[in-house]
């Protein structure tokens, strides 16, 4: 006789005591059956019993997976970044959730409309999770196209099987405005009073939840809202102008968008006054000077914006002392500061100079710059050389820049220390200023001095006529003559000179996966003799370049890597091929542009869990690639291994470089595990690392540290160290035992 959970479904044979079934078992209805069954006699009386029976119903593949929704909706910005998540499908099937059964795998089946070869979405085939993929962050635009429908596919049995159910729903998705823009450049006038922090502008966010950050040592905050703010007023003349970065990142700190440029001007206001450029500016004016004539020019300035009312400068004459023989003899022109004589009463036996004040105004400050003008003799003396031909001199063509060849000496019977009697020096004849002079003005006396680099080959030989002439106009009925003209020669002589570059550097971007032998660059020199030329390498440490020596084309010997060396620099030597073997050296800088050649890795290969499992643990991985990447480095986390690793855990990645690892189940053995982890990155093509992960499930202590107990074998000391022990205690008993018997000899 069977009694208890049967439902209706399982029986037992009366004479054969065969349970036996007439319906079907439902796993979703019921898991386990718990029975009784008794032996009875004839009489219906029992003679043994009741046994337990239990029977545990194996679940089966016999429930399709089921949406939550039969259509979703959604909404993405334009230019969000790829792999930023803005919705989720979720399923639910009633099979065991233990088992492949249960175990859903989603999948984008068609994508209405369709204009472009690359999928616009993606969606985690584990979560559900919809994101825009690499061709969405690039072409999704609400002008363009605004609604898509997407048609997402579920399938259980994790979609590794033809037998697997499957269910479909719409996703239907709607592309908006991209609010992450910058603002308009922003406009601050100087020196504000209003209270600061002060609200200059805001950038637009995707998520308000977004950290935004500023860039170190500026005068601006940002809250969470992207209210952008100024935290003290600013000085246009400290710096005229900001330009910064607002970033928007998620609670990992990893970025959500592009940064945004933010760019601020700071407005200028009238706050600086005029500054005379020297504390006394002296002037010369001969005393038959002509009215009207130009005397000089007052310089000054203001800080204040060029170009604007507020450094607009104005001049004015406030005293002129002496007022003899009469005043206002000057005039200053209003916006230039040029300086004019207005009558021709100057007589140098009355006043030999004058201090005039000028007042500088910018409109709202105004200063007083002090001139002084010396009235001096006429200029009826012209300057006469001492000599008129200085001969001829030869030099070789590698003589230094600056080196004084000659001294010239003109004398002038003018006033001394005045425009009348200071002469300058001319050249005539030296096309590309070779050779200057400068002028000792107490005495003078002209030093005859090379300005540029001598070259025998372009210029061997200079006939040179110098000129002596007044600062100061010449009195009307006087004109300079010859004897204000000297003549010298300079020759030139040849020396052997090394070779020359065509470019002191050579910058050059190359693949850092081009193939050996690739022509990189050519460096050219020539030899000013017309010596032949050869060409080597030095400093070429990684042995990656080889350089043609007669024709200077340089090639590649070995692989780059990108990853040792961004930017590889050698030396190239140019050698004459003659006697003296001269020779020069230029420099090349080979930047390596990075290629997708390093798979990913872990950042730490092993973790831990504490024994027992609870259920519900994870603990966060990250990888990194020593690549470049284009925007931000994407990594896609993955298992690898059979079935068993498949059913025992599980990786799931957020952000763009972390995943969470965790067990899917909490009846894992205490043990060391390794697991094969697959890690993919967005390079152009995509690497895949195959890394594994050392997984130590461990009991722990109360601070949660994996406990690891001594070996006993290794906690007992050895025969070797116990007569260690011994002797060390032996040798300080016995050192005890002399001191304490050996007398005090302070007291002897």
């Amino acid at each position: 006789r069977l009694t208890g959970e049967k439902d209706g479904i399982i029986e037992i044979g009366a004479k054969n005591g065969i349970l036996y079934l007439n319906g079907s078992l439902d796993w979703e209805t019921k898991k386990v059956h718990r029975l009784q069954v008794e032996a009875l006699n004839e009489k219906g009386e029992r003679v043994k019993g009741p046994f337990s029976i239990t029977i545990n119903v194996e679940d089966i593949n016999d429930n399709p997976p089921v949406f939550s929704q039969s259509k979703y909706y959604g909404e993405v910005r334009q230019n969000s970044r790829p792999g930023k998540v803005f919705m989720h499908v979720t399923a639910t099937d009633r099979d065991d959730p233990t088992t492949p059964n249960a175990q859903l795998l989603y999948s984008i089946l068609h994508h209405f409309p369709s204009p472009y070869e690359e999928i616009l979405f993606q969606i985690d085939n584990k979560t559900g999770a919809i994101s825009p993929s690499m061709a969405g962050n690039k072409y999704l635009d609400p002008e363009k196209q605004a609604d898509f429908l997407l048609v997402v596919t579920v399938k259980d049995l994790a979609g590794m099987s033809g037998n697997a159910f499957t269910s479909n729903a719409d996703v239907a998705i709607t592309v908006l405005e991209n609010l992450w823009k910058a603002p308009l450049p922003v406009f601050i006038m100087e020196n504000s009073t209003e209270q600061h922090p002060l609200s200059i502008t805001k950038v637009g966010s995707r998520n308000h939840s977004e950290n935004r950050e500023k860039p170190a040592r500026f005068p601006f905050i940002i809250d969470q809202n992207g209210t952008i703010y100024a935290t003290e007023p600013l000085d246009r003349e400290e710096k005229d102008s900001y330009v910064f970065d607002a970033f928007a990142k998620d609670n990992y700190g990893e970025a959500l968008a592009r940064p945004l440029k933010i760019s601020v001007t700071v407005g200028d206001m009238n706050d600086n006054p005029p500054v005379c450029k020297r504390a006394l500016t002296i002037f010369e004016v001969q005393e038959n000077e002509i009215v009207g004539n130009y005397i000089g020019t007052l310089h000054a300035s203001d800080m204040d914006q060029k170009d604007t009312l507020n450094s607009r400068l104005q001049f004015r004459i406030v005293d002129q002392t002496p007022k003899i023989p009469i005043d206002n003899l000057f005039i200053v022109q209003k916006e230039t500061g040029q300086f004019q004589l207005s009558s021709s009463s100057l007589n140098r036996r009355v006043a030999s100079n004058y201090s005039v004040k000028v007042e500088v105004s910018d409109g709202v400050f105004a200063t007083l710059c002090d001139v002084w003008i010396n009235v001096i003799d006429i200029n009826d003396q012209i300057p006469i050389f001492e000599k008129s031909d200085y001969g001829s001199l030869v030099i070789p063509e590698d003589t230094q820049v600056g080196k004084i060849l000659l001294a010239i000496q003109a004398n002038d019977a003018d006033e001394p220390f005045t425009g009348s009697s200071r002469i300058i020096y001319q050249i005539e004849g030296d096309q590309n200023e070779t050779f200057r002079i400068e002028t000792d003005f107490r005495t003078n006396r002209g030093y005859f001095k090379i300005n540029k680099i001598l070259d025998y080959e372009t210029s061997p030989v200079y006939s040179l006529t110098i000129l002596a002439k007044n600062p100061e106009p010449l009195v009307s009925g006087i004109q300079y003559n010859s004897s204000s003209i000297a003549y010298v020669q300079i020759h030139i002589t040849d020396v052997n000179e090394a070779p020359v570059f065509f470019k002191d550097t050579y910058i050059v971007d190359v693949f850092e996966n081009v193939t050996v032998g690739t022509f990189v660059t050519s460096v050219k020199a020539y030899d000013p003799e017309g010596a032949q030329i050869r060409y080597m390498l030095i400093s070429n440490s990684r042995n990656w370049l080889r350089v043609d020596s007669y024709t200077g084309d340089i090639y590649t010997t070995a692989p780059f890597d990108r990853e040792i060396e961004k930017a590889y620099i050698v030396q190239v030597v140019a050698t004459e091929q003659r006697m003296y073997l001269r020779n020069s050296t230029a420099q090349l800088i080979l930047h390596l542009k990075d290629v997708n050649d390093n798979p990913p890795s872990l950042v730490k290969n092993s973790i831990f869990f504490c024994y027992p499992l609870s259920g519900g643990e994870k603990i966060e991985i990250e990888a990194t690639d020593p690549d470049e990447h284009r925007l931000y480095p994407k990594f896609i986390f993955s298992l690898g291994g059979g079935e068993t690793i498949q059913n025992d855990w599980i990786v799931h990645g957020f952000g763009v470089r972390r995943a969470h690892f965790s067990p899917k189940h909490p009846n894992l053995q205490k043990m060391q595990y390794s697991i094969p982890l697959k890690i993919s990155d967005n390079g152009n093509p995509p690497l895949q690392g195959n890394v594994n992960l050392q997984v130590n499930i461990c009991e722990c202590t109360e601070d949660k540290t994996c406990f690891v107990p001594l070996d006993p074998d290794t906690s007992r000391p050895t025969v070797a160290m116990a007569v260690g022990i011994l002797v060390g205690v032996l040798l300080v008993i016995g050192k005890w035992h002399s001191e304490m018997t050996q007398p005090d000899c302070n007291l002897c």
